[in-house]
């Protein structure tokens, strides 16, 4: 049987010591945070409307008259929209738990190992990898982003000089 480091091919140490290369693992890191935290957001968006819409009636008797014995009776006789609160608050938790791990302890050497994997294979597979736009592709910053945007523009002084026209060139 084959090991996990035969499968993956490894990046050669002058890749690694790469300063654009190091720009590209951090840019696969902070997607990979965006990621986390959109799951997380999509999961409150989507399915706990509908667990809160389940739970409408006992939600008006927590309000009325709260105990703790009627959250867990009102819980326990609706599991699905309870699983689903559940999976909400789990997924927030846990990602929580990891970016306050990363930013308190960084990045393993397991973790950053595995990202500088990801990020060589999307290397090696071009631009026909899906997260290639976002990782690799961007080579240049938001200021060139622009300049490319206003290229076919021209500039021109309105007549009574307080503003400015812009017209396509």
């Amino acid at each position: 049987m084959a090991s996990r480091s035969d499968d993956t091919p490894n990046a050669p140490d002058f890749i690694e010591m790469d300063p654009v290369f190091r720009q590209q693992v951090e840019r696969l890191h902070a997607l990979t945070i965006y990621a986390r935290w959109a799951v997380a957001g999509g999961l409150w968006v989507i399915v706990s409307p509908f667990c809160l819409w389940a739970l409408r009636d006992e939600i008006k008797l927590w309000r009325e008259y709260f105990t703790w014995t009627a959250v867990r009776f009102g819980l326990a006789y609706n599991p699905l929209p309870a699983f689903g609160l559940a999976l909400c608050i789990g997924m927030t938790v846990s990602v929580l738990l990891w970016q306050s791990s990363v930013i308190v302890w960084g990045l393993s050497d397991r973790q950053r190992h595995q990202l500088e994997n990801q990020v060589f294979k999307i290397r090696h597979q071009g631009k026909s990898h899906p997260l290639w736009r976002w990782v690799v592709g961007r080579k240049s910053g938001r200021a060139e982003r622009g300049k490319r945007r206003m290229e076919g523009v021209v500039r021109l002084r309105s007549p009574t000089g307080v503003g400015e026209w812009v017209g396509e060139g």
